[in-house]
């Protein structure tokens, strides 16, 4: 399709604003001298452009690395785009065979900055089920679908995310700290899974694996979550193992 021809009387700030939205399809994170460049502007304008973005929730500060992140407005704007492309309907025979083999509620999710979003689901067909969290969102570390996608990311963008201080608020068992989170990640990558419990909400066990293209690059995480009393200790490393089999079979559109 052809590119769309300028506009006969275009208005700059509207421009900036929208190419500055634009840089988020690529980076996670922006900050105003990056802007700046970018936009070919001062300081100054970047600055009240961010700022005039932030009030509207399309993007957030981080308070610690001062960095801007995409905010819910954004998101719920490519939400309602997901919708209507029906990712769920990409997504489905591979969630479908996770609630057919494991019998418990099935789930994708991505990374938004520092925060897990659940973007696709199907629950299970059990009379005692987890509810699809379809559009919930959780601090990554605190969730485990959060947490595997946190483990693949490197070093140095990890702590971009979070600026080297305390880490947005989560249930009392989460990290708290980045030095924290870095040994529970550890694990995450020694197991090849993130196990979840009384997180995404009391008595519920979440078990989350990374879904990797042909690259190996992670791209979303799919996880199962179920009622604690049936995803004991002892079930979730085979939990583990079948959704990593089942993993393979997400479609490249979603990776």
């Amino acid at each position: 399709m052809a590119a769309s021809a300028p506009p006969a009387y275009p208005i700059a700030s509207v421009d900036n604003a929208l190419r500055l939205l634009l840089l988020f399809r690529e980076r996670d994170s922006i900050r105003i001298a990056e802007a700046s460049a970018e936009l070919g502007v001062v300081r100054s304008t970047a600055h009240r452009l961010l700022a005039m973005l932030q009030y509207h929730d399309f993007v957030q500060q981080n308070p610690e690395t001062k960095a801007y992140h995409a905010g819910p407005a954004l998101w719920d704007i490519g939400m309602s785009v997901v919708r209507s492309a029906d990712l769920l309907a990409e997504v489905r025979p591979t969630l479908e065979a996770v609630v057919e083999e494991l019998g418990e509620t099935a789930h994708v999710a991505l990374l938004q900055g520092p925060i897990a979003r659940c973007v696709a689901g199907v629950e299970s067909t059990r009379s005692l089920r987890t509810a699809s969290q379809v559009g919930m969102a959780w601090p990554a570390q605190a969730s485990a679908m959060g947490r595997v996608l946190l483990a693949e990311l490197p070093a140095q963008q990890l702590r971009s995310l979070y600026g080297g201080g305390a880490l947005e608020q989560g249930p009392p068992q989460a990290a708290r700290s980045l030095d924290e989170l870095d040994d529970v990640l550890d694990e995450v990558r020694s197991q090849d899974y993130a196990v979840g419990h009384d997180e995404i909400d009391a008595d519920i066990t979440e078990v989350a694996v990374a879904q990797r293209n042909s690259a190996g690059v992670v791209r979303c995480a799919l996880a199962v979550t179920a009622p604690s009393s049936r995803l004991s200790r002892k079930r979730i490393p085979g939990v583990a193992a079948a959704l990593r089999e089942k993993a393979e079979l997400l479609r490249p559109g979603l990776a």
